[in-house]
C-alpha cells in the first residue's frame, strides 16, 4: 500500500477514482495537487457524472485553495482533506471513503473490497517504481466494492444511481510532470475480466505498461518489451498505432512466449470530456480529453517454442470501457473558449 499513501516529497501527486454505477452511467473523480505551482492552479477536484449514453455529461472543476495530505497511521493509513469541499480517506486494510458535498453535488461512499493489481507485483511498474522517472503510474485498485450515496441537483438521476453499490477503479500518479503525450486505457468485465493501459512519450522514448487479467490469465507488459526508442527505429516488441481523427488506439506487445493485441476505439461525435493535468507550473486545463464509450478487444497469443509460429489462444471484447488521449496526441488541447 505504500505506492497509494501520500509522497509528499513529490511535485505532483494525483489521484483518481472511476466509478461504475448500478445503471452503467460512471462517475470519475480526480484530486491532484502540485503544492509549489508557479503560474496556473496548484490545486484541484474534478467531478464528472457521465450517464451510459455518455449525454448530457455533469461536470465540476473545482480550483481549490488547498488540498491537505496528511497521514493518520504508521500503516500507510492517510486522508486526502479538501477544506470546505469533503475529504477521501483511506484505512491500513485499504477501505477508502469518500465525502465530499457542495451546492452542485454530493458524493459518500465506502468500499468494501479491494482487487490489487496482480497476485505477485504490488504496482504495475515492477522495479520501474524505484527509479527516478519524470512519471510514475499506480494502480491501487482494479475494482472494489462501493456503497454510495449520490445527488445532483440539477440532474434528474436514475433512482439506481441515487443510492446502492457501485464498483470502484483506483489510481495514482505522481513525481515531477505528466508526459507531453500519453494514452490511458481502462476496462472491466462483470465476470472478473479486465484490461488497463498506460504510457506514451517519456525521456525521449515511448513506453507503455500493459496488464490483462482474466480468470485464467495474469498478464503484464512492460519496459523494455513495451518499449520504442524512435531516434534509433528501435522497437523489436512493441507496435502502436494511433489515430486521432478515428479516435482509435492499437498497440502489439510480445514476450518470449506470450503476446497482446489490444485495440480500442471510442465514437468520435460524442461522450468526450476534458480534463486538466499536471506539471511544474500547475494544472494545464483541457489536457486530456476522455470517453467511457470505448470498444476495446483484446487479443492473446502463444507459441510453444522461441521463434515459432503465433497462435491467437483467445480473444475478449470490452464494452462501455475509458479511453483518453493526453498532450500532444489530443490536438484539442488548452482552454476551449466559448
Amino acid at each position: 500500500m505504500e505506492h497509494f499513501t501520500p509522497h509528499l516529497t513529490a511535485l505532483f501527486e494525483g489521484y483518481y477514482s472511476k466509478f461504475s454505477l448500478p445503471s452503467g452511467a460512471h462517475i470519475a473523480l480526480i484530486i491532484c495537487t502540485v503544492p509549489n505551482a508557479t503560474t496556473h492552479p496548484p490545486h484541484m477536484v474534478s467531478f464528472t457524472y457521465y450517464p451510459v449514453t455518455g449525454t448530457p455529461i455533469f461536470q465540476r472543476e473545482h480550483w481549490v485553495p488547498d488540498i491537505q495530505r496528511i497521514r493518520t497511521g504508521p500503516d500507510h493509513a492517510f486522508e486526502l482533506r479538501v477544506p470546505g469541499l469533503g475529504s477521501m480517506s483511506c484505512d491500513a486494510d485499504s477501505t477508502t471513503t469518500y465525502d465530499f458535498s457542495c451546492d452542485a453535488w454530493t458524493l459518500q461512499g465506502m468500499t468494501a473490497s479491494r482487487t490489487p493489481w496482480s497476485p505477485t507485483k504490488a504496482t504495475p511498474e515492477g522495479w520501474l517504481v524505484n527509479l527516478p522517472l519524470p512519471l510514475h503510474w499506480h494502480v491501487h485498485s482494479l475494482s472494489s466494492s462501493c456503497a454510495f450515496v449520490l445527488h445532483i441537483p440539477s440532474l434528474h438521476l436514475p433512482r439506481s444511481d441515487q443510492k446502492g453499490r457501485a464498483t470502484v477503479h483506483q489510481e495514482k500518479n505522481w513525481a515531477s510532470s505528466f508526459p507531453a503525450s500519453h494514452i490511458w486505457i481502462q476496462a472491466r468485465s462483470s465476470s472478473g475480466s479486465g484490461v488497463c493501459l498506460a504510457g506514451g512519450k517519456i525521456l525521449g522514448s515511448t513506453a507503455y505498461i500493459l496488464g490483462y487479467r482474466s480468470p485464467d490469465l495474469n498478464i503484464d507488459f512492460a519496459p523494455p518489451f513495451a518499449l520504442a526508442i524512435p531516434m534509433f527505429r528501435f522497437s523489436p516488441f512493441m507496435d502502436v498505432d494511433l489515430d486521432w481523427e478515428s479516435r482509435a488506439f492499437s498497440i502489439s506487445v510480445a514476450g518470449v512466449w506470450r503476446k497482446v493485441v489490444l485495440r480500442a476505439a471510442a465514437p468520435k461525435e460524442t461522450g468526450w470530456f476534458g480534463l486538466g493535468a499536471p506539471f511544474r507550473e500547475g494544472h494545464r486545463r483541457n489536457f486530456c480529453t476522455e470517453s467511457f464509450l470505448a470498444g476495446v478487444e483484446v487479443e492473446v497469443w502463444e507459441r510453444g517454442w522461441l521463434w515459432g509460429a503465433w497462435r491467437k489462444t483467445k480473444m475478449e471484447r470490452f464494452e462501455k470501457a475509458s479511453l483518453e488521449f493526453g498532450g500532444g496526441y489530443y490536438p484539442d488541447r488548452g482552454v476551449k473558449r466559448e
